[in-house]
């Protein structure tokens, strides 16, 4: 009997400690906000506006992703640990403004959280829990303030073409962290200011320099369309 519970202790301390590792093992996050003047403007996306109507012309959040150093990441992490739309009833209002879903059809937001929660959160549940991931991402928003950044220096958006150096300067100025910033192709073929990477610690607390950059590139002069 007694080796019996020795073994059942042991497989659960090591199921345990399976959880635990894949859930921890990453090194920083990516913290990623779009440009919905951008998507909306691209020959690559169909852009409806949420069921609530037009979003505030502003930079929402795409998500908030695990990732290693070498530039790989997690994902997918944890099947058993779905999106539960009760579990953050608190802050779905907030959600709905600051991170709206322009893909097609209509929506309310939800089947968007739900890809990344399930996509990215999982791979970081031993540090946020499903509430914490979402709230962590609604507060690092408020923190970074990007638009408020750009037209500080300047830089609005008005469909106009600015130096991808002064833009990326802005928000370093801003955040007091160095951006990646995503451009993407508008239907003439123009680059234009699409997505700003900032990265965050693994507890998911503080801004830092990133580790590593996505690939991609921009032009030296990109468009920064109107919504």
């Amino acid at each position: 009997m007694k080796s019996k519970c020795l073994v059942l202790i042991n497989l659960l301390v090591l199921q345990y400690l399976t959880v635990l590792c894949v859930s921890q093992d990453f090194d920083f996050f990516y913290f990623v906000q779009q440009w919905p003047g951008s998507y909306c403007d691209s020959n690559k996306n169909s852009c409806c506006y949420p069921t609530t109507g037009k979003p505030a012309a502003d930079f929402s959040i795409h998500g908030l992703w695990p990732n290693y150093k070498d530039g790989s990441y997690p994902q997918n992490c944890d099947s058993n640990n779905p999106f539960n739309e009760s579990k953050i009833s608190d802050l779905i209002s907030s959600m709905r403004r600051n991170w709206p879903s322009l893909s097609c059809p209509s929506s309310n937001g939800e089947s968007f959280w739900s890809h990344e929660w399930e996509k990215h959160g999982t791979c970081s549940e031993s540090v946020l829990d499903q509430h914490s991931y979402f709230e962590t991402s609604l507060s690092l928003r408020q923190q970074t303030k990007l638009l408020q950044s750009l037209k500080s220096a300047g830089i609005n958006p008005d469909g106009g073409s600015y130096s991808l150096v002064n833009i990326q300067d802005a928000i370093k100025e801003g955040t007091g962290n160095t951006p990646r910033i995503e451009c993407n192709e508008d239907s003439s073929g123009n680059s234009q200011l699409y997505q700003v990477y900032l990265c965050v610690d693994s507890s998911g607390s503080n801004l830092i320099e990133c580790p590593v950059f996505p690939k991609g590139k921009c032009g030296s002069e990109i468009e920064f369309p109107t919504f």
